[in-house]
């Protein structure tokens, strides 16, 4: 049944920087998903790389992850079929801040934390823009590229931290990482042309939703029939804490204006609650997801071999539901979180319907 070749599609997925991401693992992955599909649904997605994986593949893709710059890389890639970002797009989005009353935040907030003022300046330039571009699917992308520039200039890919301003001024780390040093701008210029070129048509009416997957799934189940579905959560007591790690990318997509921002790195508060990173909400989650996931004949759940609950404990909860082949494959080094550790095991749930016996 699992016949699939990964191969050199024509339309790639821009390299991601992104914790857990599942792009290195597409060539595995691949290998499970069934023949004679028609709609699949991402349903973490994250950094959207297995939704992409599934439009390649010429499903109906449905993907959706609860945070907002997330979405904005669905939209782009996933939803979008057509719309690229011009030259005469990147005129608007260079243009002066004719607004700095409103768009001020990043200096407000984030200058001397993540960024000099000046680059905190460009990036409120940016996002002043960004809602006069033509179409939605072009602001997406905008936002897809720009929050992929801040993941490439701050050090280590992520905002759980405060050293971003002092690499940048270390001559050894900007030998290693240019990007360390480059003005935010010449990063959205080298990573544009990947993400331009990454947008296809795949005959499909993809979607690309923001919602907490709780209360998405059974809404789409009684409009969409879903032959797989793919979870990969938050990897309990494994991974880091994505809203703390990513705060800064969804504080940009979202502009707010009325969150705390709070701590050394300025994360915003009062997070959102997904049910799937805390331990006393975690089971209770897991029972309705596969509650509701009754309906949809394939699964596949990555998860990992140091995360909460166990291997055993979860492989039990699925087999109320489906068969359960369990695979693995270890990680030969690091890729953040102590669940992708060197040595350590990701793990994929293959699930499918189990066998009716006539009697």
């Amino acid at each position: 049944m699992f016949m699939h070749n990964y191969e050199n599609f024509r339309y790639k997925f821009p390299v991601p920087q992104y914790l857990g991401a599942k792009h290195l693992l597409l060539n595995w992955l691949i290998k499970f998903i069934p023949k004679n599909l028609n709609i699949a649904l991402d349903a973490f997605a994250g950094s959207q790389s297995v939704a992409y994986l599934f439009k390649q593949l010429g499903l109906k893709t449905i993907t959706n992850d609860f945070l907002k710059f997330n979405h904005q890389i669905g939209l782009a890639l996933i939803e979008n079929q057509n719309e690229t970002l011009t030259d005469e797009d990147l005129e608007i989005l260079f243009s002066p801040n004719g607004n700095k009353q409103e768009f001020s935040l990043m200096q407000d907030v984030f200058t001397d934390v993540f960024f000099t003022q000046e680059q905190a300046e460009f990036l409120d330039q940016i996002r002043s823009h960004v809602h006069f571009l033509a179409h939605p699917y072009k602001q997406a992308l905008a936002l897809a590229v720009i929050n992929r520039s801040l993941s490439r200039k701050i050090t280590m890919g992520h905002f759980g931290h405060t050293q971003a301003l002092n690499y940048a001024n270390n001559h050894e780390r900007v030998r290693r990482n240019p990007s360390l040093a480059k003005p935010i701008k010449d990063i959205f210029l080298e990573l544009l042309p990947s993400y331009n070129q990454a947008v296809f048509n795949n005959q499909q009416e993809n979607k690309s939703y923001a919602e907490n997957i709780l209360a998405l799934l059974p809404q789409l189940l009684t409009t969409e029939k879903i032959d797989l579905v793919y979870f990969d959560p938050p990897y309990c007591d494994s991974h880091a804490n994505y809203q703390s790690f990513y705060h800064l990318t969804e504080t940009y997509t979202e502009y707010w204006r009325d969150k705390q921002f709070i701590n050394q790195t300025k994360r915003y508060e009062p997070q959102r609650v997904s049910g799937f990173d805390k331990k006393q909400d975690i089971m209770t989650s897991f029972e309705q997801l596969f509650e509701y996931a009754q309906e949809i004949p394939y699964w596949l759940i990555s998860y990992n071999d140091r995360s909460y609950p166990t291997i055993e404990n979860l492989a039990v909860m699925i087999a109320k539901y489906r068969q359960v082949q369990i695979e693995t494959k270890t990680y030969t080094n690091s890729r953040g979180g102590k669940g992708s550790v060197g040595g350590s095991q990701e793990i994929l749930f293959v699930c499918q319907p189990k066998p009716i016996f006539k009697i």
